[in-house]
């Protein structure tokens, strides 16, 4: 599943490149197709396919496509602060120039839009081999008196 035109407009004026060209639209493709989402019906992205070994993902055709489109601006905004890293500030000819600040200000771009990802939850599970080489004691309880 593709990103529709609508996202990726969406991604350039959260991320301040609506008139820029540095962010192709392949490119910011990228970066929101990153960050699938189960879609309002429940749909997830992509399926198990166990008849194969070991399983593999496939497409789920009935999945609208719906991503996360905080957590890609936050990565585009991360990208764009490593690029003015090196930038320091200086004074001449009676000017101060705080360069630096640009750096600072997509860092905290990044933070903004990081904060507002979408709360998901993973799902461990007990590989069942693992229960026969367990130990029969615990190190930080008593054991018992017999």
């Amino acid at each position: 599943m593709a990103a529709t035109a609508a996202q990726i407009a969406q991604l350039r004026r959260m991320t301040g490149l609506a008139g820029s060209t540095d962010y192709t639209d392949t490119s910011l493709t990228g970066y929101i197709e990153c960050y699938p989402l189960i879609d309002e019906r429940g749909e997830k992205p992509y399926t198990w396919d166990a008849s194969t070994s070991p399983p593999t993902q496939d497409e789920n055709e009935d999945w609208i496509s719906t991503y996360d489109l905080n957590a890609a601006a936050a990565d585009v905004w991360d990208e764009r602060a490593g690029t003015v890293a090196q930038d320091f500030d200086f004074s001449a000819d009676g000017g101060s120039y705080s360069r630096s600040q640009v750096c600072k200000q997509y860092q905290e771009r990044a933070r903004y839009y990081r904060s507002r990802r979408v709360m998901q939850t993973h799902t461990a599970w007990m590989d069942p081999t693992v229960g026969s080489m367990r130990p029969s004691w615990i190190a930080n309880f008593a054991e018992p008196n017999d």
